[in-house]
């Protein structure tokens, strides 16, 4: 299979269960094809993007106490990891002249996508809630539509939303061990180490492709598109090692936590960054 057609099979097909297929231990790239941008992925009826603030928010952590609010979290989950499977194939679309290695790694990590995907749909289904059965949000692709270039992607998900997660995955962990649930407990520690990866690409990808005369952080700030900005790449504790574990600089990390410290509404207290 090329890589183009496992890329159209993920961002075309209104199958759930063909998006989550996974593909060939072997792909190809001979025929990458032309430029491909399409406004929305195609997807089946239940999982249609809803309307602005029509879809559920996250629960909040007191909450997952209950069995049905756990649910809704995989529920909000399972789509965010879907949104971002979409996004990588949109990309892989969008920019055919991508470097060969950066296309297969893409497709390594799809992988990943597809598999936390499955596992959230699971278990949400193990827990009463059927995915699909409720509204879901666009927020993650309609931010994707901006990319411009491989850096503004690698800066936009890779390094603002999967680095979010760093903290999001470690924080869940918790919430759902204090609520007495080991098997989603479980379930964002397998999340959490293949994030370390993901970001660890994309910082990667955005050293290879980024000017010589700018630093991470330089070309990091100058591909985000507002309102994405380095303070949304931190969650509401800040994990410094797993930041290590992806090869950022002790500068960068200290940047990012700046950013995120000085990013707080009027008369809020800081987060805890610690």
């Amino acid at each position: 299979m090329e890589i183009r057609e496992f890329a159209e099979r993920v961002l075309l097909s209104d199958s759930l269960e063909e998006k989550l297929k996974p593909a060939p231990p072997i792909l190809t790239d001979d025929c990458p094809g032309d430029s491909l941008r399409i406004k929305e992925p195609t997807r089946p009826a239940n999982l249609q993007f809803a309307a602005p603030r029509t879809a559920p928010a996250m629960p909040k952590p007191a909450a997952l106490v209950e069995q049905e609010k756990r649910a809704l979290a995989h529920h909000i989950m399972a789509n965010h990891e879907l949104q971002a499977l979409e996004v990588m194939a949109y990309v892989l679309c969008a920019f055919p002249e991508a470097p060969a290695e950066f296309r297969q790694g893409m497709c390594a990590i799809m992988a990943d996508e597809q598999r936390h995907t499955r596992m959230h749909k699971e278990r949400a289904a193990v827990l009463g809630l059927e995915f699909g059965s409720l509204p879901v949000n666009c927020y993650i692709w309609k931010k994707a539509l901006s990319y411009e270039s491989l850096l503004d992607y690698l800066a936009g998900l890779p390094l603002t939303f999967e680095g979010r997660n760093l903290d999001h995955t470690g924080e869940f962990e918790q919430y759902f061990l204090d609520a007495g649930d080991q098997r989603s407990a479980a379930l964002m520690k397998v999340v959490y180490r293949d994030e370390i990866q993901h970001v660890a690409f994309g910082l990667h990808w955005l050293r290879q492709l980024k000017p010589d005369h700018l630093s991470d952080w330089e070309a990091y700030e100058q591909h985000l598109h507002w309102p994405i900005r380095a303070a949304l790449s931190v969650g509401d504790t800040f994990n410094r090692e797993a930041r290590r574990e992806t090869g950022m600089t002790d500068e960068f990390i200290d940047r990012l936590y700046q950013a995120a410290h000085s990013d707080q509404p009027p008369n809020q207290k800081p987060k805890n960054l610690d």
